[in-house]
This record gives structure tokens, sequence and C-alpha cells, in this order.
């Protein structure tokens, strides 16, 4: 993966790197965290039924774009991936979790976008930083609301010992 052109953005969450790195093989939730991600379709699963190629329908305001996606992983510290279809011309990135502590992890998305067609330059890597702090800030905030609901007491019957 050579990403000379990627944009990278790096976030603590108060979340175990196993809390994140299920959090973020769930593509199948993503249409209701993200707020840029229409649709998703998981097209294949590898070993353990993990996503290995992944359709994603992104609302861009003006046109859904459209592509695919082959994912690659290291649980539970690396998830990468590369676009093999689709209306845009490269999509190469990866997730990096470093554990902090139990439960805080250093979330670093790496990603670069070619689009497929003219932007001037400095648009484009506006519109592409923007777009990845958006997505990591809305993943951490999905990691952490998985983790409050997980810690939530199972109901008011409960007894305490």
């Amino acid at each position: 993966m050579t990403l000379d052109a990627a944009q990278e953005y790096t976030v603590e969450i108060a979340a175990s790197q196993a809390d994140c790195f299920a959090t973020v093989l769930d593509f199948d939730r993503y249409p209701s965290w993200a707020s840029a991600v229409a649709q998703t379709r998981v097209l294949t699963r590898g070993p353990g039924a993990v996503a290995r190629t992944v359709e994603f329908h992104i609302d861009a305001k003006l046109k859904t774009i459209r592509y695919v996606l082959e994912y690659a992983c290291k649980k539970p510290t690396q998830l990468s991936w590369h676009s093999i279809d689709g209306d845009v011309e490269l999509i190469e990135g990866a997730y990096r979790f470093v554990k902090l502590s139990p439960t805080r992890t250093a979330a670093t998305c790496r990603q670069e976008i070619r689009l497929g067609f003219w932007l001037p330059g400095p648009l484009r890597a506006l519109a592409a930083r923007t777009a990845l702090q958006q997505s990591v800030s809305e993943f951490k905030t999905e990691v952490e609301r998985r983790v409050a609901a997980a810690e939530k007491p199972r109901g008011r019957g409960a007894r305490e010992s």
C-alpha cells in the first residue's frame, strides 16, 4: 500500500482494542452511525465469517457514489482496505488500533482517495481531510456508545450484591 498522498487522523477512544475492532468490522450497521454511508452490503466473507469484500453507497449530496472495498485484517490491531470496483479511481487505507490501557485505544485512520475526475488540489485535500476526520469522529462516538450500552445495568429488578 502506497499512501504518499494520504490523509491521516488519530483519536483516543474510551474502549478496548477488541471493542474498536468489533465495531469497525460491523459493516451492516455503518448506515446507522456513519452519516455519509447510505447503504452497505457484505459481498464475500473470509475465515471466521469476517467480511472480505463490502459494497458501499455513499451520499455525496449531488450524487450517490458506489464502490467495493476488499479488506485484510490483523486482529485486533489493523484493518486495511483497497478498492476493487466502483465510481472512484482508487481508495486505499487502514485503521490501526494501539492499546493505551485496557479501556483506552488510540485509533488512527490513514486513507487515500483518488476520485478519477479533476478537482482543484487544495479543494480535494480539504474535502478528503474533512471527510476522514468526520468518519473517524463518528466511529469514536459509535464505539463509545456501544461500550456504554454494554455497561448499563440489565434492568431495574436486578439485585445488588
